[in-house]
């Protein structure tokens, strides 16, 4: 798994098990919504606008696992993509709460 993915991977929630009806939880399941979170989609579409501090990022990381004995860690580097990918998001969902 790259860092990529860390940063940016799909989430999962696990269900704790409920001791309700089996009925009642059929009625539940049909009036819940899943809910989208519309920063998911404009945090990819900024990803894709920071190109090259994700290719920074990725070279990187293929530096740091083509070694077996280094210090070096991509911080700065997954720093500089997040910070252009934050400042992205933050313009494009500020305009939509205006």
């Amino acid at each position: 798994m790259s860092l990529l993915d860390y940063v940016f991977g799909t989430v999962h929630a696990e269900e704790e098990p409920e001791a309700e009806e089996p009925e009642a939880e059929e009625e539940e399941e049909e009036e819940e919504e899943e809910l989208e979170d519309p920063v998911d989609a404009v945090r990819e579409g900024c990803a894709s606008h920071c190109t090259k501090y994700k290719a920074e990022l990725e070279k990187c990381e293929a530096r740091v696992s083509s070694r077996s004995n280094t210090e070096e860690t991509c911080v700065q580097e997954l720093f500089d993509f997040l910070h252009c990918v934050d400042h992205c998001v933050s313009q494009k969902l500020f305009k939509q709460l205006k």
